[in-house]
């Protein structure tokens, strides 16, 4: 079977959408910038906006929100989602089904637990403290 290179969507204002399908069978945003070797697993989604740098790995079913920054060498697991303008520091490790709220922030080398939900505006330190919003 013969993958194509894009996908169109309509999003939830009825725009048009265009992915590019990744080498790993995962979706790009067009307008994401997304490093050269992240690996975007099958059935994985970069939204429009994102920035995702080198060393990144997004599991299949992750999410990377629209305007979401992720930072180099970062985990995404099976199925984390990160909701809008999400930041996520360096070396940080988002465990499999865990969910991150909109313009939350996740420092460099935290660790998120799986099935975790962090609200949005958060801040979680690198020693796994979850601050409440300003």
């Amino acid at each position: 079977m013969r993958l194509r290179k894009y996908e169109e969507f309509e999003d939830d204002a009825g725009q048009q959408r265009r992915y590019l399908r990744m080498p790993s069978g995962g979706l790009v945003a067009l307008d994401a910038k997304v490093a050269s070797d992240v690996q975007v697993s099958r059935w994985a989604w970069v939204d429009p906006g994102a920035r995702v740098s080198s060393g990144v790995r997004v599991d299949s079913y992750g999410w990377v929100g629209a305007g979401a920054v992720v930072g180099a060498r970062v985990h995404l697991g099976t199925g984390a989602q990160l909701g809008p303008d999400v930041v996520v520091g360096p070396d940080a490790v988002i465990g499999p089904r865990a969910q991150i709220g909109a313009r939350a922030r996740i420092e460099p080398g935290a660790v998120i637990e799986p099935e975790s939900r962090i609200p949005e505006d958060a801040v979680v330190t690198a020693d796994g403290v979850l601050l409440d919003a300003a």
